[in-house]
């Protein structure tokens, strides 16, 4: 293999690899550090913090009912399948 073989594969993935994993960190780092999340204090404040808290418990709700739902199905079909 030339110059330009696996070895070059190999540092350019790493490399892509290692910029993918950083760049996220380097994002976060620029940003500017407050004390408390200003929008979380609004919402409490006006007492709408609840609703977004109600809202996010009903969406979990339904994912885990959805997801035991399929899991019977799912279970009876193997069942019906060894059958």
């Amino acid at each position: 293999m030339g110059a330009w073989g696996l070895g070059f594969s190999r540092r350019a993935g790493r490399f892509g690899l290692l910029l993918t994993l950083l760049l996220p960190a380097w994002q976060a780092a620029a940003q500017t550090a407050t004390d408390t999340p200003e929008m979380a204090d609004a919402l409490r404040g006006d007492g709408k913090i609840y609703v977004v808290v109600a809202v996010v418990a009903l969406v979990l709700a339904g994912l885990l009912a959805f997801l035991v739902s399929l899991d019977r199905k799912v279970s009876r079909l193997e069942r019906e399948l060894k059958e």
